[in-house]
């Protein structure tokens, strides 16, 4: 079966036209109005008996086909990656897909955390005071996180962590990963800043954090900020999710 990924579409309807990518071999996958009459068929070069034709209007292809025959990432320094956070303008916003982060299971807090189901609030480290700086400005900082059920220790971890996410002006959310796929939403984890800047973060098989990916071509970052906006409209507060969690235990 195909693993087909959602790059866009210009309808207003959210219905066809659109274009999905096959995330396995790279084709495109075009969606729109077939074209039936015999007389515009039989205009159409080496088409096949099992060959189908759709007509998308030319803006589509333009705003959400590849622009290159091949992407060629473009990384950047984790200094680079924490300038960002620094001097973004106006919104910051994260989508947590994986099942546990090595560096959490590094932090001291984590201890804390197996030895009393607690993860420590520690506002003064340098993140909590960046980011408390910059909603302090208005700015919005905020991020979805994808939970198993049952939950991961590392989820549960960062669901209890979530406390000092909110109390520094985060919009902190979670979702069951159920609901995250009948959403649609990309094993990936990423920040998109700004909505112009997609930063995806790249993982070894040991939830160990190697490197970060940029995209700045526009289409990509408008998929990504359709993602976005599906995953905060499947997602719930974390206090919510906590609750509810308890209850389904």
């Amino acid at each position: 079966m195909r693993r087909l990924r959602f790059n866009g579409t210009d309808s207003k309807n959210g219905g066809c036209p659109a274009v999905h990518e096959d995330i396995g071999s790279g084709e495109i996958i075009v969606q729109g109005r077939p074209l039936t009459a015999p007389e515009d068929l039989a205009q159409l070069q080496h088409f096949g008996p099992g060959d189908a034709a759709v007509v998308v209007p030319r803006e589509l292809l333009v705003n959400h086909g590849p622009k290159e025959m091949q992407r060629v990432p473009k990384l950047i320094s984790l200094e680079e990656f924490g300038q960002l956070f620094r001097h973004f303008e106006h919104s910051a916003w994260h989508l947590e897909t994986r099942r546990g982060y090595a560096s959490d299971r590094e932090d001291d807090g984590y201890g804390q955390f197996l030895a009393t189901g607690q993860a420590p609030m520690d506002l003064d480290s340098d993140w909590c005071q960046n980011i408390r700086r910059q909603t302090a400005l208005g700015k919005y900082v905020g991020r979805v996180r994808v939970v198993d059920n049952p939950p991961t220790e590392g989820q549960l971890f960062l669901l209890s962590y979530a406390r000092c996410n909110a109390a520094t002006g985060e919009d902190a959310r979670n979702l069951w990963r159920d609901d995250a796929v009948r959403a649609h939403l990309p094993a990936e984890d990423f920040w998109i800043f700004d909505s112009r800047l997609v930063a995806i973060l790249r993982f070894d098989d040991e939830d160990v954090f190697h490197d970060v990916e940029i995209i700045t071509e526009p289409a990509e970052v408008l998929r990504y900020c359709q993602v976005r906006d599906a995953a905060v409209h499947a997602s719930i507060p974390y206090g919510e999710f906590a609750a509810q969690f308890e209850t389904k235990g």
